[in-house]
């Protein structure tokens, strides 16, 4: 039976990553190892960030983001055939980055950082995640409110769409991302895990990223490196509500559930 999941493994290439910052910084063996080890767990999309973007974090200049991705995307593109995405705000990176070999632009701002970005999607016809959040991570989780979560975000994914279709982007390449822990309350993200599919429209993917977040931990109480059963439950309950593409840390473990509870569930959608 073909999957009808796909799983994005993390690559962070930062000092400052809220879960394993510093882990494969500044070392290119390291990268490639984490690499290797993605792609031979099963996942068909590799996710690397130069710029944490964890609460409370500060921008990274360009020129640092730039030597930390670009040398990265040439590397995994030279040895490994799979999807690379790159998590950026800014359009230089992006532009660089898809340049040397990258198909995805997972921008945390949606374009709001920096405009510029969305017509190098739209040039590069790069997939691109459209993820919900507001402000900027300095400031995203100063007392965060909506009047209704579901409704809020799905409106406010709803006006980001356009703008990224307007900039030429096309709608075939176009994935949601409810931005899980990004200006969102413990409650928040419970609502928007809970009830998933009421975000859904137009037929868009839906891709879903709590892995080891910080809520997770307020609900069963543990630090960052014990929150793997609490993510998969999270994650359970995302797929049942039809998220197709999960962005984890814990790869192979995720894939066995998703085999699992995806044979038990029935089979959803084909992505």
């Amino acid at each position: 039976m073909s999957r009808n999941f796909r799983v994005m493994g993390i690559l962070n290439i930062t000092p400052d990553s809220f879960y394993d910052g510093g882990s494969y910084f500044a070392s290119t063996d390291k990268i490639i190892a984490r690499a290797l080890q993605i792609v031979n767990e099963g996942a068909e999309i590799i996710d690397i960030g130069g710029e944490s973007t964890r609460p409370g974090s500060l921008p990274v200049e360009l020129n640092e983001e730039l030597d930390r991705v670009v040398p990265a995307v040439e590397e995994i593109r030279r040895r490994f055939d799979v999807e690379i995405s790159i998590d950026t705000r800014k359009s230089q990176v992006a532009q660089e980055a898809l340049s040397a070999g990258a198909n995805w632009i997972n921008d945390v701002s949606a374009g709001r950082n920096d405009e510029k970005i969305l017509k190098i999607i739209a040039k590069y016809n790069a997939t691109a995640v459209v993820m919900h959040s507001r402000e900027n991570p300095r400031t995203m989780q100063n007392n965060p409110h909506y009047d209704n979560v579901l409704d809020d975000v799905k409106a406010e994914l709803k006006e980001s769409v356009k703008f990224f279709l307007n900039a030429g982007v096309s709608k075939e390449k176009i994935i949601l991302d409810p931005g899980i822990g990004f200006a969102k309350t413990y409650e928040d993200n419970m609502a928007l895990t809970a009830d998933l599919d009421k975000i859904s429209f137009d037929g868009y993917p839906i891709l879903y990223a709590a892995s080891r977040k910080r809520f997770l931990a307020q609900a069963i109480g543990s630090n960052t490196r014990s929150r793997l059963c609490g993510g998969l439950a999270a994650v359970a309950q995302a797929y049942l509500c039809g998220a197709t593409i999960f962005r984890v840390h814990d790869v192979i473990e995720t894939i066995d559930f998703l085999k699992v509870l995806s044979n038990v569930a029935g089979d959803r959608k084909e992505v």
